[in-house]
């Protein structure tokens, strides 16, 4: 049996992992892990991002007394973060395999010491064939600091260890073109960067026990297609799911990301995913974008800045926006907003955004 990847990174959804009334299907566990361990064992290298933690934790207990939402799922993540790991540990270990957990929050990636710190950490483990099993540490995250859901972590994680695929399983085929619940929903079975439609193809809503939906499932494959990382979206309830999907000589009904074929560099891709870490704004003008969206390596100088939205200082994270407010790219600052004014009126203008630090949302 021949497999498409190496190297991949797996996405479990809560949906795939808990029962209706919030326990743990453990039987299902067990089979995601049978496949996982088969993978491993056949060259495969997994890292997993596995929800399940906060739906495991509230079959365990009831809150003593009425809580907020922020301690209710602090307290059901932290009972059943430990059943979660538990049954992995067990289960990788009847195959002779060890798994590790890593907890992590958004506020982690936020710097870049901290992300490599991240990184060696995964790659440690992978190099000592161990499993990394990657979650939210919800005990602690701010809701304001909060991933999205799983999906966007697993991306971020997916495009940090350079994994050659991204497997987003849901308890959907993958991404239709409706309510996959409407008699003609119709599973779009490719979908290339430049021609999805979020709002076309979305299915609005939240998941039962997770915090995202489709439209988060798309947004975060369109990014990590963009860093060069094929995305899969497909059902984990289905028997052998890894195996077909993974086996070349097999056709299994799921959505695949054509990812960009060229790759984004290390420091571009945390760069990518740190937006929500911004501390300045600017608006740039459609010559600009041109520009920087334009297959040469092109920076971005002071010229084509329009407006300072917030100011900054050098070495921070900056939002590039359009005239319409829309995020268009992420960049370091290479010098304070202080400064900007002094350099438009240079002959030479210095870069405020040089090209080796930044990242361009829709850059082909």
């Amino acid at each position: 049996m021949q497999f498409r990847y190496k190297k991949i990174t797996v996405k479990i959804g809560s949906n795939v992992l808990a029962k209706a009334d919030g326990t743990l299907n453990v039987a299902r566990i067990a089979h995601l892990v049978d496949q996982i361990a088969f993978l491993q064992k056949n060259g495969v290298e997994v890292v997993l991002v596995s929800s399940g933690a906060v739906a495991a934790g509230r079959a365990v207990l009831e809150p003593a007394k009425k809580t907020d939402a922020v301690s209710q799922r602090q307290l059901w993540a932290a009972l059943g973060q430990v059943k979660l790991i538990s049954r992995y540990s067990d289960f990788f270990s009847e195959h002779g395999l060890v798994c590790a957990q890593v907890l992590t929050t958004k506020e982690n990636f936020s710097d870049r010491g901290h992300y490599l710190n991240m990184k060696n950490c995964i790659t440690t483990l992978l190099e000592n064939k161990v499993i990394p099993i990657v979650n939210e540490n919800d005990t602690i995250s701010v809701t304001e600091l909060m991933f999205t859901d799983n999906d966007e972590l697993s991306g971020l994680i997916a495009s940090m260890v350079n994994s050659e695929a991204l497997v987003i399983l849901s308890n959907v085929n993958g991404v239709y073109n409706t309510h996959p619940q409407n008699e003609n929903a119709e599973l779009i079975h490719q979908i290339d960067r430049e021609e999805v439609d979020l709002k076309g193809s979305a299915v609005e809503g939240q998941s039962t026990f997770g915090r995202g939906g489709m439209l988060t499932k798309l947004r975060i494959a369109q990014k990590v297609a963009g860093d060069g990382i094929g995305v899969h979206v497909a059902n984990g309830t289905i028997e052998n799911v890894l195996i077909d999907l993974l086996d070349k000589d097999k056709e299994f009904e799921h959505t695949y990301f054509v990812p960009n074929k060229k790759s984004s560099s290390g420091v571009k891709k945390w760069i990518g995913y740190s937006d929500d870490f911004a501390k300045g704004q600017v608006v740039i003008n459609q010559g600009a974008i041109k520009a920087l969206n334009s297959e040469k390596a092109v920076s971005l100088l002071p010229v084509g800045v329009v407006k300072l939205i917030s100011e900054f200082k050098k070495g921070d994270l900056i939002k590039i926006v359009d005239e319409t407010g829309a995020v268009v790219g992420v960049g370091k600052a290479q010098y304070g907003s202080d400064k900007m004014k002094q350099e438009m009126d240079s002959e030479k203008q210095k870069p405020l955004v040089h090209y080796d630090y930044l990242y361009m949302e829709n850059k082909k």
